[in-house]
């Protein structure tokens, strides 16, 4: 056990996208998981900064591009942040004052384009690196661009261990955006660069989501940590796009949440949260890695290298920076 983290998930939405509330909004919620649990990272959800559109349309019908829908893109990448930019440094405050590792879901802007990312902050180094999601889901690609293979980081991180202090425990971490968790080349080869924290920024609130995220997990042989948005109409600017424009409700629930941290073995260790924002927690014993990969390493003994053969192009993208 002495090889044991503490590790919380938050289920929140984006705060209208006004970008000063949602960085106010992270700051609380990974005080209370730091203060109340004792977690040492903690997982924001897929666009927690910038925003999900959920019923946007962006005004696109096959052959037409329509004004307003320029308008609503122009408000929506106006709310996106850069890579440097004051929106990281303060995400960067917030992990070095609580001590806390932050994976957090942001909308980037690079240039005009934006891209659906997660960023890794650590408390001692700051920002250490992103993922960007490699292919937007339907029409998502209307408004993301795709990320490519310079930006599929496993970083290392030493952390001090939460039973037994003085002891450190290493730790592989990656991330996957929603669904690209779909994508069995991109599963493996997080695997092949040996995750054991994998984890899972969402927006994808359907119960079929629970079984995906444990097939991964003992697919994997890796801790799963899953954070989804939960999000009200009242999240949203008062105009943005509903289900039912006729029966508009504040408390109309727009993304229903669902976030689980699973263990290696296929245990649910905190969650699925429904029915609200909150922080779910949990400790993860990173030995429970190798009890899972005991029976099953689908990049080593289980792999049959001698049958098939995978690898990773050579990254051709300016995405690493």
């Amino acid at each position: 056990m002495a090889n044991t983290i503490k590790a919380s998930v938050v289920q929140a939405a984006t705060t209208a996208y006004s970008l000063p509330d949602t960085l106010d909004k992270l700051e609380r919620l990974t005080r209370l998981a730091k203060e109340r649990d004792g977690a040492q990272l903690v997982v924001f959800p897929e666009a927690f900064i910038g925003g999900y559109p959920k019923m946007s349309t962006f005004g696109v019908v096959m052959g037409d591009r329509r004004p307003e829908g320029r308008d609503e893109f122009v408000r929506y990448a106006k709310a996106a942040i850069e890579i440097p930019s004051p929106a990281i440094t303060r995400i960067e405050q917030v992990s070095k004052e609580l001590n806390v590792f932050l994976i957090v879901g942001i909308i980037e802007r690079d240039g005009s384009t934006l891209y659906c990312t997660a960023v890794f902050v650590d408390p001692e180094q700051g920002y250490v690196g992103k993922h960007r999601k490699l292919a937007p889901t339907a029409l998502e690609r209307i408004i993301w661009g795709q990320g490519d293979g310079s930006t599929l980081p496993v970083l290392n991180k030493t952390f001090e261990s939460a039973v037994a202090p003085g002891s450190s425990v290493q730790a592989k971490l990656s991330a996957t955006i929603c669904w690209e968790n779909y994508m069995p080349l991109l599963r493996n080869y997080y695997y092949t660069q040996g995750t054991q924290i994998y984890f899972a920024p969402t927006v994808d609130a359907r119960p079929a989501w629970q079984h995906t995220m444990t097939h991964i997990a003992l697919e994997g042989r890796c801790f799963v940590l899953s954070a989804c948005q939960f999000a009200q109409e009242k999240d949203y600017p008062a105009d943005h796009p509903v289900a039912n424009a006729e029966a508009r409700d504040p408390n109309n629930v727009m993304i229903a949440g669902g976030s689980v941290i699973i263990s290696p073995l296929g245990k649910v260790l905190a969650g699925p949260l429904l029915d609200g924002e909150g922080v779910i927690s949990a400790e993860l014993d990173l030995d429970d890695v190798l009890r899972g990969k005991f029976d099953l390493d689908v990049a080593g003994h289980y792999a049959r290298n001698d049958v098939f053969e995978f690898r990773l192009r050579e990254p051709v993208g300016p995405g690493s920076r």
